[in-house]
C-alpha cells in the first residue's frame, strides 16, 4: 500500500482519483450502489456466511450424520425399509431444526449488529453523508476524526495532527503520524501517507481517498490468520469439552455392545444397526440448535433490556463474569460534565482562564471532549470570540493536553489546556490576578498542587490552563509548549449517578466485584466512591502501577478496587492481571484509548455513543451506560446459561442411562429389547420433547452466582441420574420376563412406553434443583414434553404403531408400568439434589483459570 500510495502521490493525488475512477467532491450515489454490486460489501469475513444449501451440506458431512446415512443405507440394502425411513427422518429434522434456527439466529443477531452499525462520514454527490462502513466503496472520499475507525485501505489527502494506532497490523504501539504526501515507504509500518483499514486514528484529523475494501485490504489478508491464532472463548472451550466427554460415553459403550454381540455370535447387521442406534441415543444432536436458539433468544431479551449483543458467545461469558472493571463517567456518574469554576493561579476566579479555556476548546481540531463542550457552554461561546486558529497538536492520550495556536486583535499566543501536571511541568512562571507575572518557583508549585489536591478531594475535575507569548510564530510542535505562563484552572463536576450504588451493590450480591479504573486523580476517584458509599479496598496510581511487574501487579489486583490516572496500557496490563488470577473479566470502556482492554477482557462492553474503535472492539453495547442495564443483562446470560445446562444434564443423564439399559439388557436377554427402528423413535421423540428448554425459566439460584462449564459437575450427574434410570429400567426388565412372561414384541412395546414416560416426565423434576412443584416450567416446554409424550404412547398403545413393531398391553402390565413410573419419579427427585448440589467454593474460578480469554 505504502508503494501504491507513493506511485499515486508523485503528481499528487491526481493519478490516485484517475486509478479508482474518482475524484475530489467522492462518487455519486449511482456510481457507488454499481460499485458495492460489483466489489461486494466492504467486510472482511463476509464470506463466512454460508448459504442455507451451503450449511444442509456441512452437517452432511459431519462425522454422525455420516454414520446415520451409512446406517440407512445398510438398512435399505438388507429390506429394513422403516429403520431406512426413521432414520433418515431423524437427520432430515435435525439437520432442519438446527439450519433453521441458525439462520433465525444470526438475522436476529445481524439485525442487532446493525442497530450499532459503525458509519463513516463520506462524500457523495459533493456533500458529506452518514453511510455505515460495510457500504463503502473504492473511489470513496472519507473524512475522520479522532476516535474513528480506519474503515478501509487509502491514501491520505489531507490530514490535521493525525495519528493512527496501526499496533494490530504491524505490531508497533507507538501511534504513527498520518500526512498527505509520498512517504518512500514500502511497507505498511513506515507509510505515513496511507490508511489501513481495522486501524483506528488516535488524534487529530484526516480525509482520505478509498482504494481498497473488504478482504482486498491488507487487513483482509491477514484475517484468515488473525481467526486461526484467535484464542477460544470460555464458552467454545466448554462446548469442546462437553463433546469429547459424550465421545467417550458413547466409544466406551457403542464399542463394548457391539464386541459383546458378536462374540455371542449376533446378525452382524442387527448388532451392527443396534450400535448406530446405541451411538445416535448417546449424541445430543440437539445440543447445537438448543445453543443457538438460546443464545438468540437471549440476545433478544437483552437486546430488551438495552443491552446489544454483537458475539452471541459473550452471553454465556457475561454470565461467568466475576469481576467487572469499569471507568466512572456514564456508569458511576451522570456524563452530565458542568463547568463549575475557572480560577487563577492565586484561587480566585479568573476571567482571563475562562477566555483562554475557551479560545483553545474551540480553535482545536481533534476530538472535542465533553470538558471541552462544558467549557464552551460554560463560557457561552463569547469567550472564544475574535480568535483565530494558526496551528494546533491536537489532544492523544500519551500527551494528555491540548495546544493551540492563536491570535486575536494582532495579539498571537501559545495556549495550552491539559491535565494539571503535565501544564505545571512546562510552566515557568504563574499569572497573578493583576495580570503581573511572578516566577513558578518551588513554593509557588508547592500552593498549586495544594489547589489541586483540595478541590480534587471534594470530587472536582481540573483542567490547568497555560500561554506564552508567540509572536510572529508561524508553525507549532511540542518544543513550543515550553517555559509557559500558569494562568490557572477550569473546575468541573459530574454529579455521582443516583442508581449507581444500588446497581453496585446488586452485581456484588450476584458474584461480580466491580473495580473502578479511571484516568482522573486518585481523590476524585476517591471522593466519588465515599459520596457513593461503595465499597472498595486500596488503592493503586498509574505511577506506582508503572514500577510493578506483571507478576506483581497481578498479586495487588486481587485485593485492590481503586486504580487512578492508569493510562491506556495499564489498563490493559490490570485487565490481564485480573485474568492472571483466574478471573473472568468484564470490562466496560467508551474511548480511543480502551480498545486494547476490550480486546483483552473476556466480555468487552461499550456504549452507544462510544467511539468506533471502541465499538468495534467490544463484544456488547449498552445503550444506555448503567450499571443497572449491565446487571440485567449478567442475569439474562445466566438464565442462558442455565437453560443450555438442562439440556445438557438431561440429554447426558437420560440417554447415558437408557442406553446403558439397552446395552445390558441386548447381552441378558435373547433378543434386541428394542429393535433399531425403535431405538431412533426413542432418541427422535425424546429430542422434540426438549425443544422448549430455551423458553423454560430459570430459578433464582440458577442466576445468583457466576457459572461455568464444569466437566466434572456434568459427569457427576450424569453418573449418578443415569445409573438410576437404569436400575428401574432393569427393574421393569426383571418384571416384564419372570412375571409377566412377556414375548419379545410385548416385552418392546412395554418397556418402550415406560422408557419414554420415565426420560420425558423426569425433565420437569431435574430442570430445577429446587423441589419440581415449587418451580413452574414454561408453558412452551410443557407443551414441547408432553406432545412428544402423547405421541410416544399413541405409536406403543394404538394401532398406529404396528408398523413398528408395537403391540397391545394388557391392564395390569398398565398399571404395573405406571406404578414404577411413579416409583422412579418420587426417588429422582431426592436423588437429583445430591447429583445437582452446588459446585465446592471458587470452582468456577479455577475452571475459568483453565480457559483463556478472547
Amino acid at each position: 500500500m505504502g508503494h501504491d500510495a507513493d506511485h499515486f502521490w508523485q503528481d499528487g493525488p491526481g493519478p490516485a482519483f484517475a486509478a479508482v475512477g474518482s475524484r475530489a467532491e467522492g462518487l455519486t450515489a449511482a456510481e457507488a450502489a454499481e460499485r458495492l454490486a460489483r466489489f461486494g460489501p466492504n467486510e472482511v469475513a463476509a464470506e463466512r456466511r454460508r448459504s442455507i444449501p451451503a450449511k444442509i451440506l456441512r452437517r452432511l458431512a459431519e462425522p454422525m450424520v455420516a454414520i446415520l446415512l451409512t446406517a440407512a443405507a445398510v438398512s435399505g440394502a438388507t429390506g429394513e425399509w422403516p429403520s431406512f425411513v426413521i432414520i433418515l427422518a431423524i437427520v432430515a429434522a435435525s439437520i432442519t431444526l438446527d439450519v433453521v434456527q441458525e439462520h433465525r439466529a444470526e438475522k436476529t443477531a445481524e439485525a442487532l449488529r446493525r442497530s450499532v452499525a459503525i458509519h463513516a462520514d463520506v462524500l457523495r454527490d459533493g456533500a458529506v453523508v452518514r453511510v455505515p462502513v460495510d457500504r463503502l466503496v473504492p473511489g470513496d472520499v472519507v473524512r475522520l476524526e479522532a476516535g474513528d475507525l480506519v474503515p478501509a485501505d487509502g491514501i491520505v489527502l489531507a490530514a490535521h495532527g493525525a495519528r493512527a494506532d496501526e499496533a494490530l497490523l504491524t505490531g508497533e504501539p507507538l501511534p504513527v503520524d498520518k500526512r498527505p504526501g509520498p512517504s518512500g515507504a514500502t511497507d505498511a509500518a513506515d507509510a505515513t501517507d496511507a490508511l489501513f483499514g481495522g486501524t483506528g486514528l488516535v488524534s487529530g484529523s484526516a480525509t482520505m481517498l478509498v482504494l481498497r475494501t473488504g478482504a482486498a485490504t491488507r487487513f483482509g489478508g491477514i484475517a484468515a490468520a488473525l481467526e486461526a491464532a484467535e484464542v477460544p472463548t470460555a464458552f467454545e472451550v466448554g462446548l469442546h469439552r462437553l463433546g469429547v466427554l459424550i465421545v467417550r460415553l458413547t466409544v466406551f459403550l457403542v464399542l463394548g455392545v457391539l464386541l459383546a454381540h458378536l462374540v455371542s455370535h449376533r446378525p452382524v447387521v442387527e448388532s451392527f444397526l443396534f450400535a448406530v442406534a446405541l451411538a445416535v441415543g448417546l449424541t445430543p444432536e440437539l445440543l447445537p440448535m438448543i445453543v443457538t436458539v438460546s443464545l438468540s433468544r437471549g440476545a433478544l431479551r437483552m437486546a430488551e433490556r438495552k443491552v446489544v449483543v454483537k458475539r452471541l458467545g459473550s452471553i454465556h461469558d457475561l454470565g461467568s463474569m466475576d469481576v467487572l472493571a469499569t471507568d466512572k463517567t456514564g456508569t458511576l456518574t451522570e456524563a452530565r460534565i458542568a463547568l463549575t469554576g475557572h480560577p487563577g493561579a492565586d484561587g480566585s476566579e479568573s476571567g482571563r482562564v475562562l477566555m483562554l479555556a475557551a479560545a483553545n476548546a474551540a480553535l482545536g481540531t481533534g476530538i472535542r471532549s465533553p470538558l471541552d463542550e462544558a467549557i464552551l457552554a460554560g463560557s457561552g461561546g463569547a469567550a472564544a470570540a475574535g480568535w483565530a486558529r494558526i496551528a494546533d497538536i491536537p489532544f492523544d492520550f500519551e500527551r494528555r493536553r491540548v495546544t493551540v495556536l492563536a491570535e486575536r486583535d494582532g495579539e498571537r499566543i501559545v495556549i495550552v489546556k491539559g491535565a494539571p501536571e503535565e501544564v505545571r511541568a512546562r510552566a515557568t512562571r504563574i499569572e497573578n490576578a493583576d495580570g503581573t507575572l511572578a516566577p513558578l518557583d518551588a513554593a509557588a508549585a508547592a500552593r498549586l498542587e495544594v489547589f489541586e489536591a483540595a478541590r480534587a478531594g471534594e470530587g472536582m475535575r481540573l483542567l490547568a490552563v497555560g500561554w506564552r507569548p508567540a509572536a510572529g510564530q508561524e508553525t507549532l510542535d511540542e518544543a513550543g509548549e515550553a517555559e509557559l505562563v500558569f494562568a490557572g484552572w477550569c473546575v468541573f463536576v459530574d454529579p455521582p449517578k443516583a442508581s449507581a450504588a444500588a446497581a453496585v451493590l446488586r452485581l456484588k450480591a450476584a458474584g461480580v466485584h466491580v473495580k473502578v479504573i479511571s484516568g482522573d486523580a486518585a481523590p476524585v476517584v476517591q471522593h466519588l466512591v465515599a459520596t457513593l458509599g461503595l465499597p472498595h479496598r486500596g488503592l493503586l496510581t498509574g505511577h506506582e502501577i508503572e514500577a510493578m511487574t506483571d507478576s506483581a501487579l497481578a498479586h495487588r489486583v486481587g485485593s485492590v478496587d481503586l486504580f487512578a490516572r492508569v493510562s491506556p496500557d495499564q489498563k490493559l496490563r490490570i485487565i490481564r492481571a485480573l485474568k492472571a488470577r483466574g478471573h473472568r473479566v468484564g470490562f466496560i470502556g467508551d474511548g480511543i484509548n480502551d480498545a486494547p482492554a476490550l480486546k483483552a477482557a473476556d466480555v468487552g462492553i461499550s456504549v452507544d455513543g462510544a467511539t468506533d474503535v471502541a465499538r468495534a472492539a467490544a463484544d456488547m453495547i449498552l445503550l444506555a451506560p448503567d450499571l443497572g442495564v449491565l446487571a440485567d443483562g449478567i442475569e439474562e446470560g445466566r438464565r442462558t446459561y442455565a437453560n443450555i445446562m438442562k439440556y445438557v444434564r438431561m440429554g447426558t443423564s437420560s440417554n447415558f442411562g437408557n442406553m446403558l439399559s439397552m446395552a445390558i439388557a441386548s447381552l441378558a436377554i435373547p433378543f434386541l429389547p428394542l429393535t433399531p427402528v425403535q431405538v431412533l423413535i426413542n432418541n427422535l421423540l425424546y429430542d422434540l420433547s426438549e425443544v422448549g428448554i430455551p423458553f423454560d425459566r430459570a430459578d433464582p439460584q440458577e442466576t445468583a452466582r457466576p457459572h461455568g462449564w464444569d466437566m466434572a459437575d456434568i459427569l457427576r450427574f450424569t453418573l449418578v441420574m443415569g445409573p438410576l434410570s437404569s436400575v428401574f429400567d432393569l427393574l421393569t426388565f426383571a418384571l416384564l420376563a419372570l412375571v409377566f412372561s412377556a414375548e419379545p414384541a410385548v416385552f418392546r412395546t412395554a418397556w418402550f412406553a415406560e422408557s419414554m414416560t420415565t426420560q420425558i416426565l423426569v425433565i420437569f423434576v431435574i430442570r430445577t434443583a429446587a423441589p419440581a412443584w415449587t418451580s413452574r416450567p414454561h408453558r412452551v416446554l410443557v407443551a414441547t414434553s408432553l406432545g412428544a409424550l402423547a405421541v410416544a404412547l399413541l405409536l406403543a398403545l394404538t394401532p398406529l404403531g404396528a408398523p413398528f413393531g408395537f403391540v397391545p398391553l394388557p391392564p395390569t402390565l398398565l398399571a404395573t408400568l405406571a406404578v414404577l413410573v411413579v416409583a422412579y419419579l418420587t426417588l429422582a427427585e431426592f436423588v437429583k439434589r445430591w447429583a445437582m448440589a452446588p459446585p465446592r467454593r471458587g470452582r468456577h474460578v479455577r475452571v475459568a483459570a483453565g480457559t483463556a480469554g478472547r
